[in-house]
């Protein structure tokens, strides 16, 4: 044979085509032979010749190596068919030990037979036939064969407990097999399929932790990941069984949801029981414990299903996820944020602080407040899981259907909590500062004689901030950039709100005004404090929030210093006022006018030098606007002043 590779171009020579003619048959009538030895030496199933390995066969074998390979094929066919024969006969369908409940049997007769070829023939067959190893294989493809018929027969009596426990043992039994072999023989497509479904896994998506190389590494990271030890890129035989469940795993998907939704129901009935969480001030606020027993069920449901199939099973258990973390969202989260009235709205709060100047009316109390940070502080930590849960999943899915993974919906439901939270803890603290504005916008500032050290009103703010805030920040610890938000969503509605009662104090004396300088000033200086106030750890507050408060109570210092200053001449007072303030309009000056006590006659001529003083292109339609409603247009047309100042005369 070597030599006729010599000869291959020569062969349109008849005498040297003869000679490979002859070389051939030879080789024809050697593999006949050969076949015709192992055909006697193992007898079909029932006969009584007795057959079993030879040192003639171990030669055969070396012999069919070098023969034409559909001998060597022939060869291993026939061995593993009648090696198998008995497996067909005790795990036929009508048996009682072929149903999932024994599964155990099927792969300990196999091993019991792998450890049988070992002593009796693994001499026989060269070492790269890989014997063992296409026993094993030929043994799962009939085993999945046979499972999935008697699966179809029975599947009303398929249970999810029963389920689950055949696709452990198949699992495991799959693991046992990529330790024993190296799934060399797997030339029909499978093996490059199983290293392509699954991507190599990265950080489980609950806790950063490196990839156990060993069970025992694997067993103290927790229960949850020993289902992942068989690792499909590293097991080549991952699904050669366990494939046949997978049109079965809507049993599983049904169970799930059964299990979720009472799962969900568990949760409100132990809030309801245990109360809201306790207040914390050592490690911030506590995050719900049912959120954490989610995500858990969540990845043993994953792993579970992955570990079987990542085609469509894997999307239908990922729309079972979003329904109930909306449902956690909703029935846990917001369902027990609590409401700021009986009827919602701000209105009612206002109508309430009226009648109650002086009061804490609608202030959350304090096991209140370590709820609703209690509650932010689990939507935070949910929001952030069901980002690592969407990685994950699209990780364990085919690569086809990654797109049809997508959790966008849930992640902003659990940003929609984290926002109602943080703006009820706002108007709380809001609420419990306005008695006091409500109450300094009601005083006689034309009578103040003195300047006062400080005032009332600031202390009653003050003291609101320092019952409120450390609560919050403390319970808030774990999520900071929350805090902060909340600080400055404070801001934002806290400065306005000041700046629009500080308008309402009129008429304004001189010395009322230093004193309502001295306020906002004040306050000024307990704001900008505000993020560690009463805190034993002093921090610099965020540039974002400071530059907030700055921006606004510097508008609220520079507005009283346009009330201070003397109104004669106009031109000086106007230029004055456009100078201090840079959002400077005629809404705003008209307003501190009225803080002046002046009369409308005296303001018509001031409103008029104003707009025409006022820098046109800056303003534009925005002034042009206020100016429709409240002062002349800027044409100052004197025929339209005067009507406008018979109006405002009518009004009044």
């Amino acid at each position: 044979m070597n030599v006729l590779e010599h000869f291959h171009k020569y062969m349109g020579i008849p005498q040297i085509r003869q000679l490979s003619e002859r070389v051939k048959a030879a080789q024809t009538e050697l593999g006949q032979q050969i076949l015709a030895d192992f055909v006697e030496a193992f007898p079909s199933q029932g006969t009584k010749r007795p057959g079993g390995p030879s040192n003639v066969l171990r030669d055969a074998c070396l012999v069919a190596n070098i023969l034409d390979p559909r001998i060597k094929q022939e060869i291993i066919k026939k061995f593993i068919k009648q090696h198998l024969s008995e497996y067909l006969v005790l795990f036929q369908e009508n048996q009682d030990v072929a149903w999932l409940d024994k599964i155990d049997r099927r792969y300990a007769w196999i091993k019991r037979q792998l450890v049988d070829y070992e002593e009796k023939y693994g001499r026989m067959f060269p070492r790269e036939w890989c014997m063992a190893e296409r026993i094993a294989v030929e043994f799962c493809h009939v085993t999945r064969t046979e499972l999935a018929k008697i699966m179809r027969t029975r599947a009303k009596e398929i249970e999810v407990k029963l389920l689950l426990f055949a696709i452990q043992r198949t699992t495991n039994f799959e693991g046992f097999l990529a330790k024993r072999f190296s799934g060399c023989t797997l030339t029909d497509g499978s093996l490059q399929k199983k290293l392509e479904s699954p991507p190599p896994s990265t950080n489980p998506f609950l806790e950063d932790e490196p990839a156990p190389e060993t069970e025992e590494l694997a067993t103290e990271k927790g229960d949850l990941d020993q289902p992942k030890k068989p690792k499909a890129p590293d097991n080549p035989f991952h699904g050669i069984v366990s494939k046949c469940f997978e049109p079965h795993l809507y049993v599983y998907i049904e169970s799930q949801d059964k299990n979720l939704g009472e799962l969900i129901d568990r949760f409100v009935a132990d809030f309801k029981a245990q109360g809201p969480p306790k207040p914390n001030t050592d490690e911030g606020g506590a995050v719900l414990p049912s959120c954490a027993d989610l995500f858990v069920y969540y990845k043993k449901c994953m792993v579970q299903c992955s570990q079987l199939s990542t085609g469509e099973p894997m999307i239908a258990l990922t729309t079972i996820f979003q329904k109930y973390l909306r449902e956690y969202a909703w029935k846990i989260l917001s369902g027990n944020l609590p409401k700021t009235t009986t009827s919602s709205g701000g209105l009612t709060i206002s109508s309430l602080l009226k009648e109650k100047e002086g009061s804490e009316a609608a202030k959350f109390t304090l096991e209140e407040l370590c709820l609703i940070c209690g509650i932010l502080s689990t939507a935070e930590y949910c929001l952030a899981t069901t980002q690592q849960l969407e990685e994950k999943l699209k990780e364990k899915v085919d690569v086809s259907l990654i797109e049809r993974i997508n959790l966008t919906g849930e992640m902003d439901t659990f940003s929609t909590v984290i926002s109602s939270s943080i703006q009820l803890l706002v108007q709380d603290l809001d609420a419990a500062c306005d008695p006091a504005l409500t109450a300094m916008s009601k005083m006689q500032w034309q009578n103040v004689e003195h300047v006062g050290d400080q005032s009332p009103y600031v202390t009653s703010v003050i003291l609101h901030i320092k019952q409120n805030v450390p609560i919050i920040r403390d319970n808030l610890a774990s999520t900071r950039k929350y805090f902060t938000q909340f600080c400055i969503k404070f801001a934002n509605s806290f400065i306005p709100k000041f700046i629009t009662h500080l308008f309402k104090c009129k008429p304004i004396s001189m010395v009322g005004a230093e004193q309502l300088l001295l306020v906002t000033h004040s306050l000024k200086m307990v704001l900008l404090d505000l993020p560690s106030i009463g805190s034993q750890v002093v921090r610099k507050a965020p540039a974002s929030y400071t530059k907030i408060v700055v921006k606004g109570m510097t508008r609220a210092e520079m507005i009283l210093k346009v009330v201070m200053a003397p109104h004669e001449p106009l031109v000086v007072f106007v230029d004055n006022y456009i100078k201090l303030l840079t959002d400077c309009n005629t809404e705003t000056f008209q307003k501190i006018l009225d803080m002046k006590g002046l009369k409308r006659s005296e303001q018509s001529s001031m409103l008029e030098l104003l707009c025409q003083r006022l820098p046109a292109p800056p303003s534009g339609a925005e002034s042009s606007g206020s100016l429709s409603l409240t002062a002349p247009t800027p044409e100052q047309e004197s025929s339209r002043i005067r009507k406008l100042e018979k109006l405002i005369k009518k009004r009044l």
